[in-house]
């Protein structure tokens, strides 16, 4: 009998599937103490956000193979120590997709004529019409950060109402969103031009806090901002101050850097409407969800069949520990072309040179476009089920190519990517013991450890430079742990790649991007 237990209000109607199966026994609670008493005999955990799956609540779970997150974000997973117990994490992305944009745009729409302001002074037995005088869609702009799959229903939405829907998206290209209706903009166009703001991105180091005292003031003095994806993507201090000034017109929130929202600046505010994380929060999307994740696990407990999971791909468990070394040098990859590549992606393609399967070279490619859209998007939003989906539906193609020989190693794969300014490619290979490295960038031999943190130039092969790096690097307080120059002949194109213990500040890559002989730099994150 396999022992489910199951938080956090999960929709019964979802999980009627489980509970009527009888090599099933589902454990329902909502007290964290009988979690803790339950969890050394129970073989899944599944969750929505409340419930913190660390580090202390894994290790009491002696016998736990698979937690599941009824939903997308697995923000509170502790995911690597999870993969360390060799227990698959997995979530239900694409399911809250609808709800999420409907309730961007009623957030909108209740922005547009005032509507909790309003309603709260009819209830106060107030009658001032004109106070509330709001504003009509039609004709408006409406700016989209991020034009993923929740995006693009709320572009939908918009263009039905007659609005003008502009997209800031590096990642997805012009004609992808000219496809749609929308027309491609530069953030700082979008900011200053639009009429509404809504933000659909991410949590990366480029977009955390990306609304701050900077990016408010590019915006009109009546511009309303609506948030219905990540708290993080907006310094909070600064919107406060801007809508306390009427900088902007008004905001409209449902995600907060920290939850639940408490003693806030934002209660006194007039100008702010605030939900408290209600983006998935409709019968259909959580019943929608509890029937995918209950999917899930049947699957893996009755096939060993992995779908959605965040940390290990969809194949039979058996195997999965065979190619496994090669399922993280092909992630690697994605993530180092994304990092090192300028310009939306349009077309990637993996040649896999020597002895690989089919089926194997297929997984692995799933594995490297994973790896590009997860630096894009974010981990949570892409697996190995909907990579390729989500790569076609941005617009880019895939290939796919396997070469039976190849020259000094076993086994190689090649990444490279098009964009609308240049190509880049990047080879790696699994040499003795498992150990994965990067051997070649853009043709020019390395030997490279893909992990953590890579600062990556292109340069001439001149006296000077590979000093004034170091000197650079030392005097910031920043230790190299490799550095490794690949050249193509003496005094030619070279390539230099340095693993740091720490992150480079943008002032420090400012300065090794002004030395003579350095034609470009970027730092690589692989943590």
């Amino acid at each position: 009998m396999i022992k489910i237990i199951v938080t956090d209000g999960i929709d019964k109607e979802g999980l009627e599937s489980l509970a009527s199966h009888n090599g099933f026994k589902l454990y329902v609670t909502e007290d964290s103490k009988e979690l803790l008493k339950e969890l050394p005999d129970a073989d899944a955990l599944l969750v929505r956000s409340k419930t913190k799956v660390n580090q202390e609540l894994i290790s009491q779970g002696k016998k736990l193979r698979f937690v599941g997150r009824a939903g997308v974000g697995v923000d509170n997973i502790d995911v690597e120590t999870a993969t360390k117990k060799g227990i698959v994490v997995a979530n239900v992305p694409g399911g809250n997709t609808i709800s999420a944009a409907e309730h961007t745009f009623a957030l909108l729409l209740a922005l547009a004529r005032n509507v909790p302001q309003s309603d709260a002074s009819v209830r106060k037995g107030v009658w001032k019409r004109e106070k509330f005088i709001g504003s009509e869609l039609l004709g408006k702009s409406l700016g989209l950060l991020g034009f993923g799959r929740i995006g693009r229903e709320v572009a939908k939405r918009a263009l039905a109402f007659g609005m003008k829907v502009f997209a800031y998206d590096p990642f997805i290209s012009e004609a992808n969103m000219k496809a749609s209706s929308v027309q491609a903009g530069s953030l700082e166009a979008l900011l200053k031009e639009c009429d509404y703001i809504s933000l659909h991105l991410p949590i990366t180091d480029e977009t955390k806090k990306i609304i701050n005292q900077k990016t408010i003031a590019l915006m009109k003095p009546d511009a309303r901002l609506i948030n219905c994806a990540r708290g993080e993507l907006i310094d909070e201090t600064s919107l406060i101050s801007a809508l306390e000034l009427k900088k902007i017109k008004g905001a409209a929130l449902d995600v907060f850097t920290k939850e639940p929202l408490e003693n806030s600046p934002f209660f006194g505010l007039e100008n702010v409407i605030l939900t408290p994380h209600l983006g998935a929060s409709t019968e259909e999307a959580q019943i929608k969800v509890a029937k995918e994740l209950s999917d899930s696990v049947k699957e893996f407990f009755e096939k060993g069949l992995i779908r959605n999971a965040v940390n290990v791909p969809s194949l039979d468990i058996e195997n999965l520990e065979k190619v496994s070394p090669y399922i993280a040098l092909a992630e690697n990859l994605g993530k180092f072309i994304f990092q090192i590549a300028k310009g939306g992606i349009e077309e990637i393609k993996i040649t896999f040179s020597g002895d690989f399967s089919s089926a194997v070279s297929h997984l692995l490619a799933i594995t490297v476009v994973r790896g590009v859209l997860s630096s894009a998007i974010g981990k949570a939003e892409v697996n190995w089920v909907n990579a390729l989906p989500i790569a076609k539906e941005r617009g880019i193609r895939v290939e796919e190519i396997a070469v039976s020989e190849v020259e000094d190693y076993t086994n190689l794969m090649t990444v490279q990517v098009k964009t609308a300014l240049q190509k880049r490619s990047v080879s790696g290979s699994i040499l003795t013991k498992g150990i994965p490295r990067i051997v070649r960038i853009d043709d020019l031999p390395v030997d490279v450890i893909p992990s953590g943190h890579l600062l990556v130039l292109t340069n001439l092969d001149r006296p000077g430079v590979v000093g004034f790096i170091g000197t650079l690097l030392g005097q910031n307080q920043i230790n190299i742990a490799e550095f490794q120059v690949g050249r193509r002949s003496q005094g030619g194109e070279a390539v230099s790649i340095l693993n740091i213990d720490s992150p480079v500040s943008q002032e420090v890559i400012k300065k090794i991007g002004e030395f003579s002989g350095i034609t470009s730099v970027c730092v690589v994150n692989l943590t």
